[in-house]
């Protein structure tokens, strides 16, 4: 049997999986969205910006996930930038692999465990004398500020940045320090020349992906997050879920809105970094 050479041929199993699965259920989504007693209407969108628990809830879900992910790729970075000639060994690499096979929710669950105020380290911070009670702790998990949801993205999530970094800083040619360090350069100037021009697009997709799967997420805020305010996911779940029918439509309403935005912001990561690259290919080139 003679398999196809067309491109689109080979392209139409993924293609078709899209369409029949996730494809209909996104149609499905905007029309529930703009459909409101039998009319083609965009009412439920005005009537969501109109919701200050949305406008909480989208204000939160920047702000855990701008800070997830920020910590996540300047640690990530500091350790790849720190351990590279280690980590190219694969007994060392495995020490970055393995938290990537643990899921989420387990993670959020060991943070629950080590940081609730009756967890490990209550019981550390008692027995050494440094709280009399358990109430005094901090609270750390299931509260207000999401210090739980953010402690667990970064905890999981610089396993991740460390291996999309890595590749970058196997290949990266020492000659472009060795040139720098002759001029003078110290190490920052050193980092901004002859580093920073090439994990810098890799670094803004990896980043790009990190928003993108935290901002939508559900099974950590739901398990380390609090009634209010509330992560986008949990709120657009509730909404579905509520004795309301009238609160359905915002539901997916809601959903659109995050899925257009995740869209836009990703087309335009993938715009600017490619168009970085083709510099960095013509500079070398040349």
């Amino acid at each position: 049997m003679k398999w196809p050479t067309n491109n689109a041929l080979l392209l139409l199993p993924g293609l078709l999986f899209f369409l029949l699965i996730p494809g209909l259920g996104i149609v499905l989504a905007m029309w529930e969205s703009v459909r409101g007693g039998g009319v083609f209407t965009f009412e439920h969108y005005r009537e969501l910006f109109e919701q200050d628990r949305f406008i909480t809830s989208v204000l939160f879900s920047l702000t855990v996930t701008v800070v997830s992910t920020i910590l996540s790729l300047f640690i990530g970075l500091g350790i790849v930038k720190a351990f590279s000639p280690l980590l190219k060994e694969t007994r060392h690499k495995l020490l970055v692999w393995i938290p990537m096979l643990v899921p989420h929710f387990v993670w959020a669950y060991l943070v629950y465990l080590l940081f609730n105020q009756s967890g490990f380290f209550s019981s550390i911070a008692g027995v050494m004398g440094w709280i009399d009670d358990r109430s005094q702790f901090p609270i750390l998990v299931q509260d207000r500020n999401g210090i739980g949801i953010m402690l667990t993205y970064v905890w999981k999530e610089v396993p991740f940045v460390t291996l999309m970094l890595l590749p970058v800083y196997a290949t990266l040619s020492k000659g472009y320090k060795e040139v720098a360090s002759l001029l003078g350069a110290g190490p920052y100037q050193t980092f901004r020349v002859a580093e920073w021009p090439f994990i810098y697009p890799v670094l803004i997709e990896t980043g790009a992906i990190l928003f993108a799967f935290i901002f939508t997420a559900f099974e950590v805020p739901r398990l380390l997050g609090v009634t209010s305010p509330q992560m986008l996911a949990i709120l657009a779940y509730d909404w579905f879920y509520s004795g309301n029918w009238s609160d359905r439509p915002l539901a997916f309403a809601s959903l659109v809105m995050t899925g257009l935005g995740i869209g836009v912001l990703m087309w335009l990561v993938l715009y600017f970094t490619n168009k970085k690259r083709m510099h960095i290919t013509k500079g070398i080139g040349n």
